[in-house]
């Protein structure tokens, strides 16, 4: 469970105050609404004055206090998030916004460094560990104005799923569930995906966390990270935006890795545009990251120049046709559905069979597993000799040791080691070392991942003259993460969810996914823009309905004096702090 957590009490008076001070029977600007609130919304009630960070941010705790005690999506908050509101709303006040995410609050993944939060990728060896500095992405955040409400859980290293590991658990905050289809489960147990008459609705894997959160409404974005579908897959199954960049666009400076050449950090949104936004906050070039010296780099810092609802008219649209035969039929009617739109805004579909896997009799890559030791090692020595996990090799001793002292040998496998054992002893039997035969064989992995990925999607695009790749759901995420191209994916449709409890009424969300070559993310975000625009597809699950407060009549300007707004502000965070004591 997570740290900190606020009184749900407080916040709901704290929000009902807000409501109740700015309420008024003249003119009214517009109704905030947070289950549906984007950024320009945030910033315009900022701007108007009907709302401020610190209210904002009570919003969302008030929604983590009521709600994350079933999802279990949060391993920590922050507990100066408060503060850092207020002296973001004074600042606003005085000097004006530094940028539109200036005192929104957002989530990070946990394996996304944070000097005043442990950073653990779930992990309980790393229950405490604080890193001595921001990642260069979280800098480039703070810098923005944005308050990091917290740190959200994931599948424990990000890793690679192994003996039957559900996607979203580890061994430090136990399972997340989907808010899409929550099912409550007893204490320290494992719920099954397979059994029969009541298998999850998994909440997609590694970024669990950020993909429950954001569809639960705890935050106004969430940062992810993928090397393989694990900001691509949460984002499809909580009925998300997901942007996958290009290998290079965003630092990786002080995230915990699996694979330099196919991890990257990315926002998971509700909508198009606040991906776009986020996205732009995160290009900031960081010399001390090599991928981002590409010399055919492109970078924006303002993606949202590029939502243009026409983005569609003339382009021609690759879609694998073996991919669509493998299908179900709520998915292909998702899927056909979703082209129709695509059509009718003036796209071009261009139907041929494109293979994602490596041809038969192609020996399994090692390229995650030997890059897993050798990044990990690197990441752990950055946290100094003070650290009691130094390298992977400590990681696989705290493992064996914490099996043996609290459930010995007659119990082997029981307890939250169970899961992931396989894949952390597989890579720390690699011996990286120059000129070895693991290294020769890696080395040979790597350029038939990208024989196998990079170079295909360039021939695909190429000979059919192709804009961009269509894909259904998340089916063209591994070939488009070994080739480090770019991805976008929006929700599309919703399935009667054959997974769920036979009570559940909730449905099952299923996106399409937009990729492209290097550094296309401007034209990516376009076509989901324009599709997003012409569907109007997504609703929220209804497992986390609206809280009292969570609607504001914003007035006009004129109704709302400064003095009232910042002593109404005031009043907020101290409530907000005799909760927390």
């Amino acid at each position: 469970m997570f740290s900190n957590r606020f009184s749900s009490k407080a916040a709901v008076f704290a929000v009902s105050a807000l409501s109740f001070g700015l309420s008024s029977p003249a003119a009214i600007a517009f109704t905030f609404n947070l289950q549906t609130a984007t950024i320009a919304d945030i910033n315009r009630a900022f701007d108007l004055g009907g709302l401020n960070s610190v209210g904002l941010t009570q919003l969302y705790l008030a929604r983590i206090a009521a709600y994350d005690t079933t999802l279990n999506s949060i391993i920590t908050l922050n507990p100066n998030a408060l503060t850092t509101a207020a002296g973001l709303d004074l600042e606003r006040q005085t000097t004006g916004p530094r940028s539109p995410l200036h005192g929104v609050p957002i989530l990070l993944k946990d394996n996304i460094d944070t000097f005043d939060m442990p950073t653990t990728a779930g992990f309980l060896g790393l229950a405490n560990s604080t890193p001595p500095n921001d990642s260069f992405l979280t800098r480039q955040l703070r810098e923005a104005g944005a308050i990091i409400l917290g740190k959200t859980s994931l599948t424990e290293f990000a890793n690679f799923l192994t003996n039957g590991m559900p996607a979203g658990y580890s061994s430090l905050n136990g399972y997340t569930f989907n808010p899409y289809n929550p099912v409550t489960f007893p204490p320290n147990s494992v719920p099954a995906i397979n059994n029969d008459g009541r298998p999850l609705l998994s909440p997609g894997g590694s970024s669990a966390g950020s993909g429950a959160a954001m569809a639960a409404v705890f935050a106004a974005a969430a940062i992810g990270t993928e090397t393989s579908g694990s900001i691509l897959s949460p984002s499809n199954q909580n009925s998300l935006v997901g942007i996958k960049p290009t290998v290079g666009l965003i630092s990786r400076d002080g995230v915990i890795p699996i694979a330099a050449s196919q991890d990257t950090a990315g926002p998971m949104t509700r909508s198009v545009t606040d991906a776009a936004i986020f996205l732009g906050a995160l290009t900031g070039l960081d010399p001390t990251d090599p991928a981002m010296s590409d010399p055919n780099r492109v970078a924006y810092t303002d993606y949202t120049q590029f939502l243009d609802p026409n983005a569609l008219a003339g382009k021609r649209i690759g879609v694998p046709q073996n991919l669509l035969n493998n299908l179900n039929d709520g998915q292909r009617a998702i899927i056909n559905a979703a082209i129709a739109v695509m059509e009718r805004l003036g796209a071009t579909m261009v139907y041929q069979n494109l293979s994602t896997t490596n041809p038969p009799g192609t020996p399994n890559s090692t390229v995650l597993s030997y890059e897993f030791k050798r990044d990990l090692n690197a990441y752990l020595a950055s946290l100094g000799p003070s650290s009691p996990i130094q390298d992977i090799d400590d990681v696989s001793d705290f493992i064996t040791n914490y099996n043996l002292t609290n459930f010995g040998n007659a119990n082997p496998g029981i307890g939250p080691f169970k899961y992931g054992q396989t894949s952390v002893n597989t890579s720390k039997n690699r011996d990286i070392t120059p000129g070895s035969a693991d290294t020769i064989r890696y080395l040979s992995d790597r350029a038939n991942d990208l024989l196998y990925s990079r170079d295909r999607i360039d021939a695909y695009m190429l000979d059919n003259t192709l804009d961009t790749i269509l894909f259904p759901g998340t089916t063209g995420a591994g070939i488009a993460a070994r080739a480090g191209y770019p991805s976008i994916i929006i929700p599309a449709g919703y399935l009667s969810n054959p997974s769920a409890p036979p009570s559940s009424t909730n449905p099952s969300p299923y996106g399409i996914m937009f990729t492209g070559r290097a550094y296309s993310e401007a034209s990516l975000i376009g076509y989901a823009y324009a599709y997003e625009q012409a569907s109007r597809i997504r609703v929220g699950p209804a497992s986390t309905p609206a809280l009292p407060g969570e609607e504001i009549a914003i007035p006009e300007p004129s109704m709302v004096p400064a003095l009232g707004a910042l002593f109404l502000g005031g009043t907020i965070l101290k409530f907000a702090q005799k909760a927390r004591r």
